[in-house]
């Protein structure tokens, strides 16, 4: 098992208590925050428990947490890549907490933190929340490139294109309408959309990958075509067969499959160049943990591929 488990002893216990068998702090794969320093760490972990516009059933604040722990129970050692990808160096940043007066506050602010953590050259990997915290981290990618020249693949059961929603434009359910202009994007694995949305998309040839067609030979190869050199990944964790993820929050039949996803993924990262990464909407249900725990390891196999593209 993952060897940090073992590893404990966080460095504000006590002297009279030190080597007792302390559990490992809450980071991502339980490494020890002094192990891997914010300064000299290339990819950063970022947890935000936001959830203020949910439509159907709550609990995404608790997802970060929830991943978080889950990987504490994944092993180093990738198989298929044949490398410990955390070597890298993975730093895990406290929980964001966004304040409650209101989403456009909340993600004014998520945005100011994305720009600095891009500032300090990092690649960050957001962990939601609900997915409205995916525009601002859009955004602020987007805000380091000429219009249209970042594409952002988006894997999800929701185009999420209405111009607003339960009276704001700030929903989850807004979050790509708010970033298409400005972007390049291509959502896969969408089995759920509004008549205004399927004509947005038609009139600005944004070139979906329905959920039935992830059954066709060429999928992929669509999605590859379709996008630019530079791609920020967002993953609405509904994107999945819900009987492989069941905790989120509006689950939808059929979706995206495990060894299809990572072979879609490896092939982004090894022939595009990956900018950044979101992984939104899990909400952990007390007593199943297959689904924190896969939605644990694709987070660690993102980390891993770019490490791969970086060469280590």
């Amino acid at each position: 098992m993952n060897e940090f488990r073992d590893k404990g002893e966080p460095p504000y216990v006590p002297q009279g208590l030190k080597g007792l068998p302390w559990a490992p702090p809450e980071s991502f794969l339980a490494i020890p925050h002094d192990e891997v320093p914010f300064e000299t760490s290339p990819v950063v972990v970022l947890p935000v428990p936001y959830e203020s516009t949910v439509s159907y059933m709550g609990g995404t604040r608790f997802g970060p947490r929830g991943l978080i722990h889950a990987s504490r129970f994944l092993e180093l050692y990738d198989h298929e890549l044949d490398f410990e990808p955390y070597m890298i160096g993975v730093h895990t940043l406290p929980e964001l907490v966004l304040p409650d007066s209101g989403p456009e506050a909340a993600l004014a602010m998520l945005q100011r933190a994305m720009s600095e953590l891009l500032d300090a050259d990092k690649f960050v990997i957001m962990i939601g929340g609900e997915h409205s915290v995916s525009g601002p981290a859009i955004l602020a990618h987007a805000a380091r490139y000429p219009e249209l020249a970042l594409s952002v693949l988006q894997l999800d059961a929701h185009c999420d294109l209405r111009a607003e929603y339960e009276g704001t434009p700030y929903s989850h359910a807004c979050v790509m309408h708010r970033v298409h202009g400005l972007v390049n994007l291509v959502p896969v694995g969408i089995r759920s959309l509004t008549a205004e949305e399927r004509n947005l998309v038609r009139d600005n040839n944004i070139p979906v990958v329905f959920g039935h067609e992830l059954r066709s030979d060429d999928w992929i190869e669509r999605v590859l075509a379709s996008l630019g050199e530079k791609v920020y990944v967002t993953v609405d964790v509904d994107y999945f067969d819900p009987s492989l993820v069941p905790a989120t929050g509006t689950p939808e039949p059929g979706g995206g499959d495990w060894y299809s996803t990572i072979e879609l993924l490896q092939r982004v990262f090894d022939e595009k160049h990956v900018v950044g990464c979101d992984v939104v909407e899990l909400a952990p249900i007390p007593g199943l943990v297959a689904p924190d725990f896969l939605v644990a390891k694709l987070v660690y196999k993102m980390i891993a591929l770019y490490a791969k593209r970086r060469g280590h």
